[in-house]
């Protein structure tokens, strides 16, 4: 297979008709190949318009799906973006190469080790790369420019949002597993109390491992 050239069709059969026409992002995004961040024996599905298994049950996300994440962020290049969910590493790149500065967070430690080394060995040296359950609160810096949370959530964590400078975002997918459609959601801090949600688009991603909401406890 000519990956160079199923690269260029994916920008131009699924990253473009999804209204991604910001010129950085789809530089970074035929830059940079996909197929360097899978198992040798997914490499020929880099490119197609699916969620690939990286193992410990988790996937890509869509490319479609990675270009309005990227678009959407507005990322400058002084900016520092935290991004929840290392999967693979392939996103964790794209994010570096648009800001100054990239921390991602991974619960899985085989998916922190593989990518880790898939980020150094290809020399992305503004990332910080961190194994821990970022459902759990932690100390994360005061704040970040852009949020990436690269898996679904039911709930956003104030926690996150609080984490967002003003004038920055967070880019979540919002919705139940269990339902067909969840919605893609911009969260943009215009104030320190202020902020304006933007509905995106409607997809369907495997969700960050324990953001489930926890039931209510009554006492009677």
């Amino acid at each position: 297979m000519n990956l160079n050239q199923a690269r260029e069709n994916m920008i131009e059969q699924q990253i473009r008709p999804w209204d991604v026409l910001d010129q950085r992002v789809l530089n970074v995004l035929a830059d940079i190949p996909r197929e360097k961040f899978l198992d040798k024996h997914y490499r020929d599905l880099a490119y197609s318009d699916y969620q690939i298994p990286i193992g410990a049950g988790q996937t890509t996300l869509n490319p479609n799906v990675d270009g309005r994440l990227l678009q959407s962020l507005s990322i400058r290049i002084t900016d520092s973006v935290l991004e929840i969910g290392t999967g693979c590493g392939f996103l964790t790149a794209c994010l570096s190469r648009l800001s100054g500065k990239v921390t991602s967070v991974e619960i899985h430690p085989e998916l922190h080790a593989s990518a880790a080394e898939r980020l150094q060995d290809q020399g992305y040296s503004n990332v910080t790369c961190l194994l821990q359950d970022a459902a759990k609160e932690w100390d994360a810096d005061d704040a970040y420019h852009a949020i990436a949370l690269t898996g679904s959530v039911e709930t956003i964590p104030d926690f996150y949002l609080q984490k967002v400078a003003v004038n920055g975002s967070l880019f979540a997918v919002v919705g139940s597993p269990a339902e067909p459609t969840m919605e893609a959601r911009l969260m943009t801090r215009i104030s320190n109390t202020e902020w304006i949600t933007e509905s995106l688009f409607e997809t369907h991603i495997p969700p960050l491992q324990n953001f489930a909401v926890k039931e209510e406890e009554f006492t009677f």
